[in-house]
């Protein structure tokens, strides 16, 4: 951060992180409480069909930006590059430093970094250093114990929640995904 700061000097520099989710018809299944003396029941048919949710976020605020996608690969990954750059304003007058971890596709010859986007990658086998890896916890709460007949119906649903996460939420998530040692975004050197 502090060498973009040297570059753009008079650019707000916002620090994001990015990660990738499956979510698909097979259910996802957690402890539920149930009355004394009842087993809890979920419906359960195994379907390997699958979607995956894009995730980006502003730690220090919270802010989040998501996208439905039918494949991960690398030309799905540049046209969400495009649309995430066009919907935070990344290019002429803020830079965005975003964090991803070594997938093959995250650092493809292929992937096209968009102008006012940097891209920096976290040490292999870190999951743990990946702030967005934690929003998956509060995406998958509408789809827990349930089972969909369509990945449409499911797209509904992960749809109204991405829509709750990015408006209602920003703090929750920020509690969440702003580590003590995250860098913070900074604002255009006055001078």
């Amino acid at each position: 951060m502090r060498q973009l700061q040297k570059e753009f000097p008079s650019h707000p520099i916002e620090v994001w992180s990015f990660d990738e989710h499956r979510v698909g018809l097979k259910p996802i299944l957690r402890k539920v409480w149930a009355p004394i003396g009842e087993r809890p029941s979920a419906v359960v048919c195994h379907r390997y069909e699958w979607v995956y949710l894009y995730g980006f976020v502003n730690p220090p605020t919270g802010k989040t930006e998501w996208f439905i996608i039918p494949r991960v690969n690398c030309e799905w990954l540049n046209l969400v590059l495009e649309k995430f750059a066009l919907q935070t304003g990344a290019g002429q007058s803020k830079i965005i430093l975003l964090v991803m971890d070594r997938a093959g596709w995250h650092m493809s010859e292929r992937l096209v970094i968009p102008s006012g986007i940097c891209v920096e990658y976290l040490p292999a086998y870190s999951p743990e250093l990946q702030p967005a890896e934690r929003l998956w916890s509060v995406t998958d709460e509408p789809l827990l114990n349930k089972s969909f007949d369509k990945i449409q119906d499911l797209e509904t649903v992960l749809e109204e929640r991405c829509q709750i996460l990015s408006t209602t939420m920003t703090e929750p998530i920020k509690n969440l995904t702003n580590y003590y040692w995250w860098p913070q975004n900074s604002l255009p050197s006055e001078g």
